[in-house]
């Protein structure tokens, strides 16, 4: 065989040898039995409750429609639609089915005629079930929904397609955010996945192991709001990628050289 053929064939199998991960590390759920059926009960989930910095929509309804208006109306959108509509009639109150009250850093809501609120350590459910019994002094058989508007979590590293998700549901558990974010790279470490999680203005690090199924019980499986998740890459994804910019400059450098010998033998 010609000596050239031999060097790419050399070079072919040391990179497919270490761009290889070691099978042992990408299953996940590694202590499942595949010939048994298992079920337990999930004891780790608990409904999100409301930080500072969170941004909840809430709307109202009752026996009176116009009542309900007072409370669902949201001055910034009315200033908008005003601004915009040039004094066209738009923007009336009753224009507005959901307003939008961003929690202050004491952990507070002002709503029109309740006044100041405190919603921060409480569920949305919580609040719910507080405003409807304040509001049963000006409406008649009050309904209130609250929802996290601003609900997202971020996913960083050996992922195939990082970024940050939103959740109209509002619960979300660490799988169906890797799931989001196209799953992990084969050479992304399953062993020591990173949830960092800032609540109550303390910040926590926390490393998950994804090929045990314990995952699954850790009071960090279900996700909360400006949760960040980070996949570490191997040294292998790291050594490829080094190896993959070195090979690109070698090919400049080459490139570069053959202009330069053909432009002297002219």
């Amino acid at each position: 065989m010609n000596p050239k053929h031999l060097q790419k064939l050399f070079f072919i199998i040391v990179v497919f040898t270490f761009s290889c991960a070691s099978y042992k590390d990408v299953p996940y759920y590694q202590n499942l039995r595949a010939d048994n059926v298992v079920r337990e009960e999930i004891k780790n989930y608990s409904p999100l409750t409301i930080q500072p910095g969170d941004i909840l929509a809430i709307h109202v309804a009752s026996l009176n429609p116009e009542a309900d208006a007072v409370f669902n109306y949201d001055l910034n959108l009315l200033y908008k639609s005003d601004v915009s509509a040039a004094g066209a009639g738009a923007g009336s109150i009753a224009d507005y089915s959901i307003s939008e009250h961003l929690v202050d850093h004491e952990g507070n809501i002002n709503l029109p005629m309740l006044g100041i609120l405190k919603v921060s350590g409480y569920t949305t459910n919580d609040i719910v079930k507080q405003t409807e019994t304040k509001l049963q002094s000006f409406l008649k058989q009050p309904i209130v929904t609250v929802t996290i508007q601003n609900f997202k979590i971020s996913v960083l590293g050996d992922v195939k397609n990082p970024g940050t998700f939103g959740s109209i549901n509002q619960k979300i558990n660490l799988n169906e955010a890797l799931s989001l974010a196209g799953d992990l790279n084969t050479t992304g470490l399953r062993r020591n996945v990173l949830l960092i999680r800032e609540i109550n203005g303390t910040r926590e690090y926390v490393h998950l192991d994804l090929t045990s199924k314990d995952v699954f019980n850790s009071p960090y499986y279900y996700l909360k709001n400006n949760d960040v998740i980070y996949v570490q890459p191997s040294r292998i994804r790291v050594s490829n990628d080094s190896d993959n910019v070195l090979l690109g400059r070698i090919a400049i450098i080459i490139s570069a050289l053959s202009v330069i010998a053909i432009l002297v033998r002219k």
